[in-house]
């Protein structure tokens, strides 16, 4: 009995130990990344300088990069990939120096950072170039590229694509890596993505599969869309004839690929004809808001993602190598870099919309016939955004006199309004609804701006004479008086207003809410060993008639308020 009790109670304790770590290898072995994309790294400057209107963020950018901080948020990075003890591999999707065509020397420090860390752990690091980092008739070629970073990929390349800087390379027994050369060695963004190097990738793909093996593959432009119509609004970022291309990766085998470029954190699928599923996880810059890379786990069974943070970075370090940086900087980036990091980017991209919206980054000559009229719809436009959203001298009372009610949100002014939506583009996983307080905003601020600075237009361009006669009266421009007696009696938005929204809905849903069901940060898909083509192709013509019925709604819904009284203002 009591040798029947001990083999029982063994038993137990046997099961016990070993049934979690059955339950946890259920899927197959695991397969550990970090990928990191868009290093875009920068040696820092002797001192900051900068030309922003802002006590903090003089010295942001208008590409809203990280640049004097670039280094030491790769060694941030680099530091958690040495203390994750399951992590096996570190893969770069391009942009690894920022300024890397024309100063080989940011290569070699990068190098010199990738090379120490594998050097130190023993994890092997992969990268793949961006259209930063090399090409023809630069400092930098593809072949100084190749020999640079030789430790980190082409060294042990099992294949290549002569001509490029693509190759294959094992991570385990069961996956092997296709880097494809995605860039233009010619031109600045454009993809390189032609048929040969296509074609080059499916002959991979079927080769691995044939061996048994998973392929997964990385290039720095984007395979699929990670915006609406990015194909449209952002040809640069995204490759030629991609739904074709996705539909030949997803049929030779490849469940997943790696890309960069666009800056964003999106996750985004393609079901192909056959039922197979490919999902391009896009990845934002490493040293950009919101400095984020991320964490893969591969199963047979799963493959699950999530974010990572580069919560802090060295700040003594920082100051030792460039000067400038005052007690307050240091001291916001030692309690919230993540905080710090936004407003940098928001401090940044409103200064790059600023510029971009003068005249002479649009080519427009200030002789040109049509100049006034450019020159006094542009400075209506910023007058509205740099003025503050409620209270005194507010956009709020300025959309009174027009009958728009804004909806009350914790927005300062129109900067912090947009640059708050688009940060969330970059974030990924877009929170906000067409019909909630943010877009409704963005929208009726939109329709202020048209109605205030095109009647502008017509009183300080077309109406000039007119509008003189009248100010000597006593009363204020012809056509702006007209337009608010106009809007307060037959409503804010006309009908050709409604027609415009109810035809950019669908694009504007896209930018607000991200409607895809698919997780950009924390997530997980089907692992190579599962096989749902049946169900894949199901949902997918599902999914299709769900989009366009999305799209009649949206539409509908602004038309309807056309026959509607009274309007109301958009929302």
């Amino acid at each position: 009995m009591k040798k029947t009790l001990s083999a029982l109670l063994s038993a137990i304790i046997i099961c016990s130990v070993t049934l979690p770590a059955f339950s946890a290898n259920a899927g197959g072995a695991c397969l550990n990344i970090a990928l990191a994309s868009d290093l875009h790294y920068n040696q820092p400057r002797e001192e900051i300088s900068g030309d922003i209107d802002d006590e903090i963020y003089f010295y942001a950018n208008r590409r809203a990069a990280m640049e004097d901080e670039s280094g030491f948020i790769i060694d941030e990075f680099l530091r958690q990939c040495r203390e994750n003890d399951s992590l096996d591999y570190v893969l770069i999707s391009g942009d690894l120096a920022d300024n890397g065509k024309s100063t080989p020397e940011e290569h070699y420090d990068v190098a010199a950072k990738l090379k120490a860390f594998e050097d130190e752990t023993g994890i092997p690091v992969y990268v793949c170039n961006g259209n930063h980092d090399c090409g023809n008739n630069c400092a930098t070629t593809n072949d100084d590229f190749r020999e640079i970073y030789a430790d980190f990929g082409y060294a042990e390349a099992k294949e290549t694509l002569e001509g490029t800087l693509s190759y294959t390379v094992d991570l385990d027994e069961k996956y092997t890596l296709i880097v494809a050369d995605s860039c233009d060695p010619d031109k600045s963004t454009e993809d390189g993505l032609t048929a040969d190097r296509v074609n080059w990738v499916v002959s991979q793909a079927k080769k691995i599969k044939s061996q048994g093996r998973y392929p997964v593959l990385m290039m720095h432009h984007n395979l699929l869309d990670h915006m609406p119509v990015q194909r449209i609004i952002s040809h640069d970022f995204i490759v030629r004839n991609h739904t074709l291309t996705a539909e030949q990766f997803a049929n030779a085998g490849i469940k997943v690929v790696f890309t960069g470029h666009e800056h964003g954190n999106d996750v985004a699928s393609y079901t192909s004809t056959l039922g197979n599923i490919i999902t391009d996880f896009s990845t934002t810059s490493l040293t950009m808001y919101p400095l984020e890379y991320r964490c893969i786990t591969f199963t047979d069974d799963t493959i699950t993602y999530e974010k990572k943070s580069i919560d802090s970075i060295d700040t003594d370090a920082l100051t030792a190598a460039c000067d400038g940086f005052t007690d307050e900087q240091i001291s916001l980036m030692n309690e919230d870099y993540a905080s710090y990091s936004k407003g940098f980017f928001k401090a940044g991209i409103k200064y790059r919309l600023t510029l971009s919206l003068s005249p002479e980054k649009l080519g427009i000559d200030e002789n040109a016939f049509y100049a006034p009229v450019v020159y006094t719809a542009i400075d209506g436009l910023l007058r509205i955004m740099d003025m503050p959203l409620y209270g005194e001298g507010s956009v709020e009372e300025l959309a009174a006199e027009y009958g728009i009610d804004l909806p009350e949100t914790s927005f300062a002014d129109g900067w912090d309004l947009a640059t708050e939506i688009l940060s969330y583009h970059y974030a990924g996983n877009e929170p906000y609804a067409l019909d909630g307080p943010e877009v409704t905003l963005l929208l009726r601020v939109a329709d202020l701006i048209l109605l205030d600075a095109l009647s502008d237009v017509n009183d300080e361009v077309f109406l000039k004479a007119a509008n003189s006669i009248a100010s000597s009266l006593g009363t204020g421009g012809i056509c702006k008086e007209f337009t608010k007696t106009m809007a307060k009696t037959f409503g804010p938005v006309t009908a050709g207003e409604y027609l415009i929204v109810a035809i950019a809905s669908p694009l504007l849903y896209g930018f607000a809410y991200d409607s895809d069901e698919i997780n950009d940060t924390d997530g997980s898909i089907d692992g190579y060993a599962v096989n749902n083509n049946a169900a894949a192709v199901k949902d997918n013509v599902s999914g299709f008639f769900s989009k366009i019925l999305l799209h009649i709604s949206l539409f509908s819904r602004y038309i309807l308020k056309i026959f509607t009284k009274p309007f109301v203002g958009l929302n």
